[in-house]
């Protein structure tokens, strides 16, 4: 795969990474039941609450994939 392939790669990677939480959280009828329960917690709430750092993973694998590097 030559350079252009290779970045094109990369730009998608990043574009998923950041679309998973959004579409993770914004398919509300996915999560809002209350089963299965955790420590006595419904799930539509523990399910959100998952996201938290999730999405801090999501953004921080985004941020190392991105080409600072790169001179303009």
């Amino acid at each position: 795969m030559g350079r252009r392939g290779h970045h094109r790669l990369r730009r998608v990677a990043i574009a998923v990474l950041l679309l998973m939480p959004a579409a993770g959280l914004l398919w509300v009828p996915w999560y809002a039941g209350a089963s299965p329960m955790l420590a006595g917690t419904p799930f539509f709430y523990w399910y959100q609450l998952a996201w938290v750092p999730g999405c801090g993973l999501c953004l921080l694998a985004a941020y190392a994939l991105t080409d600072r590097d790169r001179r303009r």
